[in-house]
């Protein structure tokens, strides 16, 4: 057992009590915590590398993932952790969220990033607002990666908030560019960050105006304009209305996008607050009062899961003419829900919260453990 997943016991069995503190006490405790945990995570490499059974490999977009299951943007954001991933057993490596300009990310006094765990409740809560290096520095990072077979290389871009909208949009696509030259297998573009200005979900049934604008400039600038196979997906907000499904897939298959990610955080407290035990309600009640931010974790399975499901639905009545796939994130945490996602025809899965309670769990076997039972 390595010093990493030593620390991950130990920490899953004092969460329960450092948790019954007043909240800014576990909040603190947790946003400098995780910053540790997870630079220890990326560069442990001293275990067994685990087997990854042959018939879970699929070709999707004429690329090999050898499993259906990956890590989520924010885990990997600085681009350092694919070999840690690939030993583990991860169908495949996404780095990221970048902006185009380093960000510091958010902060309210002395508590920067602020994140907290929901111990009872398998969940948490982020007020991260994007802290990277930025689109170029992180690609440095991924080109020079050994890429292994069956593991591709993703990377999550989101666009600059606070300057210029122009020069915001510009960013996106010298980002989708910068990590073309660096060798990534394909691009999330994430429209679902609940922590930055400018990234909403659209609860209505009409489309919001700016998403149409950004997603119409990156198709022009870039997709249509790519020369190789860089599969391009859009990523949304758990919090997305059921009735844009039909809207959304129709645009981005003609715009030439290549797939759709349900999706990220929430932030309809008022629904999910009856999901949350009453052990985590004071830490929930204080952090989404004090900071807002976005809800992930097992509170939001259904969501993603409904989301998905009515999207590969929608697809299977249209005669596409490229091939368009659903990814599911949110609330992933176990076999069963990739299970759930397979029947459904949804081929890819991420995950992030349940990560890291598998890890308390598992260790560095999450996935084999995983594997075991698909």
């Amino acid at each position: 057992m390595t010093d990493i997943e030593r620390l991950a016991k130990l920490d899953d069995v004092a969460r329960k009590f450092i948790l019954k503190l007043p909240p800014v006490a576990p909040i603190f405790f947790y946003s400098n915590a995780r910053k540790l945990f997870l630079s220890m995570l990326s560069k442990d490499l001293d275990f067994p590398e685990q087997k990854v059974p042959a018939s879970l490999n699929q070709k999707i977009w004429g690329i090999d993932f050898r499993s259906p299951i990956f890590n989520a943007a924010g885990m990997f954001k600085t681009g350092v952790g694919y070999e840690m991933s690939y030993r583990q057993g991860a169908g495949a490596f996404l780095a990221g969220t970048t902006t185009n300009l380093p960000r510091k990310g958010n902060n309210q006094g002395l508590i920067w990033h602020p994140f907290v765990a929901y111990h009872q409740s398998r969940s948490a809560s982020n007020w991260m607002g994007l802290p990277n290096d930025g689109h170029a520095a992180t690609a440095i990072k991924i080109s020079n990666i050994e890429k292994k077979s069956g593991c591709p290389i993703g990377a999550s871009i989101a666009a600059d908030t606070g300057i210029d909208e122009n020069e915001s949009l510009k960013g996106v696509v010298e980002g989708c560019e910068i990590y073309n030259k660096a060798g990534a297998d394909f691009l999330e573009i994430n429209e679902s960050c609940p922590n930055v200005v400018g990234h909403t979900a659209s609860p209505s049934n009409f489309l919001d105006e700016s998403l149409v604008s950004r997603l119409v400039y990156i198709s022009e600038k870039f997709l249509k304009k790519r020369n190789r196979n860089l599969p391009v997906i859009v990523k949304l907000s758990n919090d997305t209305s059921e009735n844009l499904i039909p809207a959304l897939v129709d645009m981005l298959i003609e715009l030439e996008y290549d797939g759709i990610n349900f999706g990220n955080t929430s932030t309809n407290y008022s629904l999910h607050r009856n999901s949350i035990g009453k052990l985590d309600l004071q830490n929930f009640d204080y952090f989404t009062s004090t900071f807002g931010g976005g809800l992930s974790g097992a509170v939001l399975k259904q969501s993603s899961l409904n989301l998905a499901t009515l999207t590969v639905e929608y697809i299977g009545k249209k005669n596409a003419h490229r091939e368009f796939n659903v990814i599911r994130t949110g609330g992933i945490s176990n076999c069963q829900d990739v299970i759930a996602s397979k029947d459904r025809g949804i081929k890819l899965n991420q995950w992030f919260t349940g990560y890291f309670d598998a890890f308390a769990k598992f260790g560095h076997t999450l996935y084999s453990n995983m594997y075991q039972q698909l």
